[in-house]
């Protein structure tokens, strides 16, 4: 898709962060846009700024991890627009907590949003962009679809499993082929409050209150800038795109060293566990 002129794209969690970022850039390039978030102020707000380009513009309340309110948002949306070219499965949640300490509701609660909510949603608008002359499926991992990290048992489950059925898709649709690219989008530290809002079960020397302001820390590239490489992603169709130095390097570092990576994180564990014990005492 060389251009995104006067094409209609749907984004999910485009109430803050990467889906604001990039629902605002795609309307400054003239494209049309349908934003779907749970948070209706924030939801508004990018509403607001998209309307700002002159585009047509739709806002609703949706709930990913609800397989009918997916479907009939993407239904909604061709009726009103006519078409749909772009979908961009970008909601997401956190969740911190080792494997023994997280309950199984709060598993399921991030499965529904960042698995199902990716499945929801190219299946519900995958038949409207077969329809159109040219499509794009944006998909968003991590790295933490590429390595595993202590604590992010249940995220880590989510974004591998996001990976490897979007690597399906692009796959089955290039067997038979037709106009629809497929990207499977792996952002490295974003400044988001994704780690902000998640849930965070507080455990002796893993876990605790200062937890997510440690990791948004070490969060460098911002959401306008994974707008840009989402949009470039789109326009070059490629298979991949990762966001961010600190992706480039886990990337190259789980390829290479696809083992010794866990052993630098154990360490790197280890020593920020003494620190949390001895802080504590």
């Amino acid at each position: 898709m060389k251009s995104v002129k006067d094409k209609v794209a749907a984004i999910t969690g485009a109430g803050s962060g990467i889906g604001r970022a990039t629902a605002v850039l795609l309307a400054r390039q003239g494209c049309h846009v349908a934003l779907s978030d749970v948070n209706v102020q924030g939801l508004s707000e990018t509403e607001t700024q998209c309307r700002a380009h002159g585009v047509r513009v739709r806002a609703d309340r949706v709930d990913v991890a609800k397989r009918e309110q997916v479907h009939a948002w993407a239904d909604d949306v061709a009726r009103e627009f006519g078409a749909v070219h772009i979908i961009i499965n970008n909601a997401g949640v956190a969740l911190g907590a080792t494997i023994e300490d997280t309950r199984y509701e709060d598993f399921e609660w991030l499965m529904n949003i960042n698995f199902w909510g990716v499945v929801y949603g190219t299946k519900a608008f995958l038949p409207h962009l077969k329809a159109v002359d040219e499509g794009h499926i944006v998909n968003v991992s991590s790295v933490f679809g590429l390595i595993g990290v202590p604590t992010q048992a249940a995220y880590n489950s989510a974004k591998f499993a996001v990976k490897g059925f979007t690597e399906a898709l692009r796959q089955e649709l290039e067997v038979d082929p037709g106009t629809i690219g497929v990207t499977c989008v792996h952002p490295g530290g974003i400044k988001t409050n994704i780690a902000r809002n998640a849930r965070v079960t507080v455990r002796r020397g893993w876990t605790d209150e200062r937890s997510s302001s440690d990791f948004e820390k070490a969060l460098a590239t911002t959401p306008e800038r994974a707008a840009e490489d989402i949009l470039t992603a789109i326009r070059k169709n490629r298979r991949r795109q990762l966001i961010g130095g600190d992706a480039v390097l886990i990337d190259l570092f789980q390829r290479l060293l696809p083992t010794l990576y866990q052993r630098v994180l154990v360490a790197g564990v280890r020593r920020r566990r003494r620190k949390m014990l001895s802080a504590a005492t």
